[in-house]
């Protein structure tokens, strides 16, 4: 487990991991030659039982936490399951999970609906039913938290400042990160945290999930599916994102960066707490594409 500012319930990819990056030659502007570090995609199959599910780009770490989390946020594993054994084959690139309750999920495969998270994303038709029965806890979300939230994640080492195209999704406990994921995918980031707060059998009553993606449907049902009441994010957001947020009563903070925010749902939850004036700007070098792109 990697620890982060002496913290270790913070686990993250390690910016110096070797495995994580490569080398790349190229060029730039001017035609000088040039070395560039970028983040690697590595195939990883995954099976639940004796059946293939899918197979995902991922840049390899914790396979056994993405594993279950995806399995779990698209309603194949239940809460409830017990879970007998994961073994993950780094020689094959294959993860197999097992449970005592037998799984076929055939007809279920068959129906997929392609989403918008980038790498590999799809949502399964009864997605949109479990979240009818998904009742969201009472929270609240103190504007000093998230000042104080985002301003760490900022400010951390990670996979993506050191190599770009990456995403990162971070598990908050008030205004402090206690699980920090990064991936080629925001889906698999937030995969990697369902399945550490499962094996670790974290409570998501008082929890704030931080991603840097785009607030879209997809990333709105696995939050409410984590049982998780707030989301937060630097990027913007979707209609439909934000139409599901609402229906679920999910609070919806986009656009997150420096001093501005702007919450499309769950308002209710936001308690003004923090003076403006002792808030700093976001500094360029932390600025991410969305920023630069006027998200």
């Amino acid at each position: 487990m990697q620890q982060m500012n002496n913290r270790p319930d913070i686990i993250m990819p390690s910016p110096d991991d070797i495995r994580l990056t490569e080398q790349v030659s190229g060029i730039d502007h001017t035609g000088a030659a040039i070395q560039v570090r970028v983040p690697v995609e590595r195939p990883l199959t995954l099976y639940l039982n004796a059946q293939e599910i899918v197979t995902m780009m991922t840049i390899g770490d914790y396979p056994e936490y993405l594993a279950l989390g995806y399995l779990l946020n698209q309603n194949m594993l239940k809460s409830d399951d017990v879970v007998t054994e994961v073994e993950y084959d780094d020689d094959l690139q294959v993860v197999i999970v097992r449970t005592e309750r037998n799984t076929n999920y055939e007809q279920k495969l068959r129906k997929r609906t392609q989403t918008s998270g980038c790498a590999q994303g799809t949502a399964f038709g009864d997605l949109l039913e479990a979240l009818e029965n998904t009742a969201l806890p009472a929270a609240v979300l103190h504007t000093s938290w998230l000042y104080q939230m985002t301003r760490t994640i900022n400010t951390t080492p990670s996979l993506y400042l050191q190599a770009g195209a990456i995403h990162g999704c971070v598990l908050c406990r008030q205004g402090t990160p206690i699980c920090y994921m990064e991936d080629v995918g925001r889906h698999n980031a937030v995969d990697k945290i369902a399945g550490w707060m499962y094996r670790h059998g974290i409570d998501p009553a008082d929890k704030i999930l931080y991603t840097t993606g785009r607030l879209t449907s997809e990333m709105t049902i696995k939050t409410v599916r984590m049982g998780i009441p707030i989301l937060v994010s630097r990027s913007g957001f979707t209609a439909w994102g934000v139409d599901l947020a609402r229906q679920a009563g999910l609070t919806l903070v986009g656009r997150a960066r420096g001093k501005r925010f702007a919450v499309l749902s769950g308002e209710d939850r936001i308690v003004f707490d923090q003076d403006l004036a002792s808030v700093d700007e976001e500094a360029p070098r932390h600025r991410r594409k969305a920023a630069a792109d006027g998200e």
